[in-house]
């Protein structure tokens, strides 16, 4: 459910916008529901959409468009493999059978410590960088041969395990 707090982030998104045109927020919206709840569920669509006064479809519609929603709950590091024609022509597709073998599970799947969710992008704008990956929905890396997909789960794995320790100690 979405919170008092959450709503009052939305009230100030949607007065950036005329009063008649108050679903332009619903980009923002879902993200501040994304960020508190980390994924965005369906009962959520549709709290979104009764807040916006839209039809709930058209929330699933935005939700469903955009990789950056993520629909179910999904591991501390989402790494959308890009696989449209011109990344597979250039090992794309490469990349996400070797991240699927290294990490035991396949696309749409998260590993089962929760670090990992592995996921295809359509386009990440960087055919001639591929293969390339984005992860979290913030940081492209290019020209990811099996040995730099390796070193980044392996550097992400080493960065999780000191983060880890120093969040416990509250």
């Amino acid at each position: 459910m979405i919170s008092e707090v959450m709503k009052a982030r939305f009230a100030k998104e949607v007065a950036k916008y005329p009063p008649e045109q108050k679903q332009s927020a619903v980009m923002a919206c879902l993200g501040m529901v994304q960020l508190e709840q980390g994924y965005i569920s369906q009962d959520s669509e549709k709290e979104v959409a009764a807040y916006l006064g839209m039809p709930p479809i058209a929330v699933h519609e935005v939700t469903t468009f955009y990789n950056m929603f993520n629909q179910q709950p999904v591991g501390r590091y989402k790494l959308n493999v890009c696989t449209n024609l011109p990344c597979q022509l250039r090992d794309g597709d490469r990349a996400l059978q070797h991240l699927e073998q290294r990490l035991g599970i396949k696309m749409g799947e998260t590993t089962a410590d929760g670090m990992f969710t592995l996921q295809q992008s359509e386009c990440l704008g960087a055919c001639a960088d591929s293969p390339v990956l984005l992860v979290n929905d913030r940081t492209m890396c290019s020209f990811m041969s099996n040995d730099k997909l390796d070193q980044m789960i392996d550097g992400l794995r080493a960065a999780d395990a000191v983060a880890q320790p120093a969040a416990e100690v509250k």
